[in-house]
């Protein structure tokens, strides 16, 4: 075989492997977001009756935003899951290039991502687009439908590596769980004096217009593979 031959066949080599692989990756990840969205109803529906006698102003919600996403309103809280389009492989500096379960199958490291969000019900209802929210963990999945979770401790503790915990209805419930109580735990804090002392009359008059002030709640994190 020359070398035009050589290249040509390592193109196709590639393409058979790695396009096929990526595939079935995104598939696996779309799975994932249709359980996710399936717990999340339940999560609403079965909080809802634990709550039936409580204060009526306590909202919960599901969303379905399509394709892609899904979200919860929880009281003052949204909660947004959003899965990528594409699949990612982890740089070779990433921590879970230590663990021999990607050394002995380096195509196991191609993952696909549903990121989580939190913003401030009250950021969208009043279309305050200075607002801000937070990523507060990502759930990888790769091709065996295991994943792990990159986030808070808190969020994330029970699940440290791909290959020891698999996508099912009890691990997915488990994630939804730790989300709303770890979003629920930060409360908002009151912006800095010299932040807010000073405003425009085109500010002032947004803020009647949108109640704007950029608000947003303690929930920024570093991210560190959880061990």
């Amino acid at each position: 075989m020359n070398k035009e031959e050589s290249k040509k066949q390592h193109i196709i080599d590639t393409l058979k492997e790695k396009s096929v692989l990526k595939q079935v990756v995104y598939n696996k990840t779309q799975d994932c977001l249709k359980l996710l969205k399936k717990v999340l109803q339940e999560f609403v529906q079965n909080y809802k009756k634990e709550l039936k006698d409580t204060d009526s102003r306590i909202v919960l919600e599901y969303k379905d935003r399509g394709t892609f996403e899904s979200e919860i309103r929880v009281a003052g809280d949204l909660i947004i899951f959003n899965m990528h389009s594409n699949v990612f492989e982890f740089p070779r500096n990433h921590e879970i290039w230590k663990d021999n379960y990607f050394q002995e199958q380096p195509l196991l490291a191609y993952s696909g991502i549903i990121n989580i969000y939190n913003f401030l019900f009250d950021s969208f209802k009043y279309n305050r687009l200075d607002d801000l929210g937070y990523l507060i963990g990502r759930i990888f999945i790769n091709k065996d439908y295991t994943f792990f979770i990159e986030g808070r401790r808190e969020l994330g503790f029970s699940y440290p590596a791909f290959g020891k915990n698999k996508i099912n209805y009890e691990n997915v419930n488990k994630i939804v769980e730790a989300t709303v109580a770890y979003a629920l735990k930060f409360d908002l804090l009151v912006p800095p004096y010299g932040n807010v002392n000073i405003l425009t009359v085109n500010q002032m008059v947004e803020k009647f217009n949108k109640s704007r002030m950029q608000t947003g709640k303690r929930l920024g994190f570093d991210y560190n593979p959880i061990e």
